[in-house]
């Protein structure tokens, strides 16, 4: 379970959001069986999908990542619901590469630098959200602040990190945002830029057992900064077999009836978190009835 906390300053020109999320990316590395630079990589994708999806104000919005890059490690997607739970998928999981020139993993090694990010929030309107900016270094937290520089004009700064230990699992996770609202003066951001860059990694922070509350306090130093709210988001796949049914019938009825003419059962997999649901050439057959003959 994560522990999430926001604060916010006194004048409300600025709010911190800080989630510890230690035991959600040891959950992807568990379901995944990533190698370290790919845990640390979509651990970083999937903080961050949970610190933006918590701002959603709808109770049944979601927000989801995906960064389509040219790195070995393929497509990385996350998704959040409002209250911050998260799922993470990556197309390989297994990536092997040597450290980078700080002697950390090399995460945009494994991403890759050229490519997008796209940002998807579903709010419940015709249509959802979409915003995708090229990436600026495949590192994860500077392409997040650069979509909302970018994408929604607001001012951002985002660190996300993951400690992975020798034997794969995972020592500490987490990460946080710092946001300006439009009445933010020079002296509030000028107080920011010097907390955060007299910060050490979050990573390590977390690790030494500094908690998101004093983390959220470090980084609003100065500016009296109250609780805002908080949360304990978790990895949760809300996968089901009727929504994988639906999945099914939107292949079409010619296809489906294709396969159950094959005479063997089908398998689908959840790529969230490696559910398996087995269909039988009957099922299949019921299924095509109720799908588009297109």
């Amino acid at each position: 379970m994560g522990k999430l906390y926001r604060a916010i300053s006194e004048d409300g020109s600025a709010f911190a959001a800080v989630l510890d999320a230690k035991d959600i990316v040891s959950e992807i590395e568990k379901l995944h069986k990533t190698s370290a630079v790919v845990t640390a990589g979509l651990g970083r994708l999937t903080i961050a999908a949970s610190l933006m999806g918590y701002m959603l104000k709808g109770e049944d919005d979601s927000l989801t990542l995906r960064i389509d890059a040219d790195g070995p490690a393929g497509q990385l997607v996350a998704v959040s619901d409002s209250r911050g739970n998260v799922k993470s998928c990556v197309s390989n999981p297994v990536v092997e590469l040597p450290l980078n020139d700080k002697g950390k993993l090399d995460v945009a090694g494994a991403v890759g630098r050229d490519g997008t990010l796209a940002v998807v929030k579903d709010m419940g309107l015709r249509d959802p959200y979409v915003g995708v900016i090229p990436l600026v270094s495949g590192e994860i937290a500077e392409d997040v602040a650069n979509y909302y520089a970018i994408s929604e004009q607001i001012p951002t700064v985002c660190a996300l990190g993951v400690l992975v230990d020798t034997d794969l699992s995972v020592k500490s996770a987490g990460g946080f945002i710092v946001q300006l609202l439009p009445f933010a003066d020079e002296k509030c951001i000028d107080i920011i830029e010097k907390n955060v860059a007299d910060m050490r990694p979050v990573s390590a922070l977390l690790d030494e057992g500094v908690t998101p509350e004093e983390i959220a306090n470090m980084l609003l130093k100065g500016l009296e900064p109250n609780e805002l709210d908080s949360a304990s988001p978790v990895y949760r796949c809300d996968c089901s077999r009727e929504r994988t049914e639906k999945v099914l019938i939107s292949i079409g009825q010619k296809e489906l009836r294709s396969i159950a003419a094959e005479g063997k059962d089908t398998e689908v997999k959840c790529h969230f978190c490696g559910k398996n649901y087995v269909f039988t050439p009957e099922e299949i057959s019921r299924l095509a009835e109720g799908a588009s003959k297109e």
